[in-house]
């Protein structure tokens, strides 16, 4: 049994990563901590917000894939904003930190539409334990010795903003750098490829309590398939949301989404595979998601 749970480890690890070429993990609630993804929406509020994500894949899968997010934005002056990104990643026998600075700059198109553009620059901390391959019984290629380092980088980004709907384009991670692969069975050296990440939503007043907001996220890889998360969530006086989402990738995903006060929201999303291989040896993924607004408005 130990050995077939080490075995089912491996081969979601490196199904998860590399075989449809999606090496950034995928969060549900993309469009409350877009931070991450997009230097551009570093101020974007016209507030200063902290917000954070925490997702556990797989439960019940030892050494799954866990990441924590956390990004801080606010606007300093007219049309400038700035911000902080970092993501902390583990998956198996990979570990890796990104931090970044955001910036961000505020050009004006007519009284209801704002265009932002921003850049981000900074790097990722990425580790990859040889030793740990050994224990799943994986054979690893000696060039895997020298991936322990900090990898420099940058990303750039445009956000378009309206009372009603958003547009956002960006590519975080604007170089390729390296990382573990597996080829044929073997641990090998390969490069981290740059994401292409496209958003949009809109929000649909039902009436003077309920609110739909329907949104997507395409992702684009070279060599990949193009991913797509399909979200819908219905608001109850902008205080409490109920959602569903689904992910080309074939999972779906049950969210809801509370506002406690002015300065404090929250989510919880659970995760469903419909890939069988890993649903069947999994009991989903949870994430949750923590927003905080530092300068309230008034009721």
């Amino acid at each position: 049994m130990k050995t077939l749970n080490k075995l089912s480890t491996v081969l979601l690890f490196f199904f998860a990563a590399y075989a449809y070429g999606q090496q950034e993990t995928s969060f549900t609630f993309y469009r409350n901590n877009m931070n991450i993804i997009n230097p551009a929406y570093a101020g974007a509020d016209g507030e200063t917000i902290v917000s954070s994500s925490f997702k556990t894949q797989w439960a019940g899968v030892k050494d799954a894939p866990e990441t924590q997010a956390v990004s801080f934005g606010t606007p300093t002056g007219k049309k400038l904003g700035i911000g902080l990104s970092i993501i902390n990643d583990k998956t198996f026998v990979e570990k890796q930190t990104s931090v970044f600075a955001d910036f961000s700059y505020l050009v004006p198109l007519n009284e209801t539409l704002d265009l932002y553009l921003g850049v981000k620059a900074g790097g990722n901390f990425y580790d990859v334990n040889v030793n740990g391959l050994q224990t799943y019984n994986v054979e690893s290629d000696p060039s895997l010795v020298s991936i322990n380092r900090f990898n420099p980088n940058f990303g750039i980004g445009a956000y378009l903003k309206h009372k009603k709907f958003y547009v956002s384009l960006s590519t975080p991670k604007m170089l390729s750098t390296q990382r573990a692969k597996n080829e044929d069975g073997v641990a090998t050296v390969a490069s981290d490829r740059p994401h292409i990440y496209l958003s949009g939503g809109y929000d649909i007043i039902l009436n003077e309590n309920f609110m739909l907001q329907p949104s997507t996220l395409l992702r684009y890889v070279n060599g990949a398939p193009v991913s797509m998360d399909l979200t819908g969530v219905v608001t109850y006086k902008q205080q409490f949301g109920l959602g569903v989402a689904y992910r080309t990738d074939k999972a779906i995903n049950g969210l809801a989404t509370i506002k406690v006060n002015n300065w404090f929201d929250f989510g919880y999303a659970y995760e469903h595979s419909l890939r069988d291989e890993i649903a069947s040896a999994t009991s989903g993924t949870h994430e949750f998601y923590l927003r905080f607004n530092l300068t309230p408005k008034a009721n």
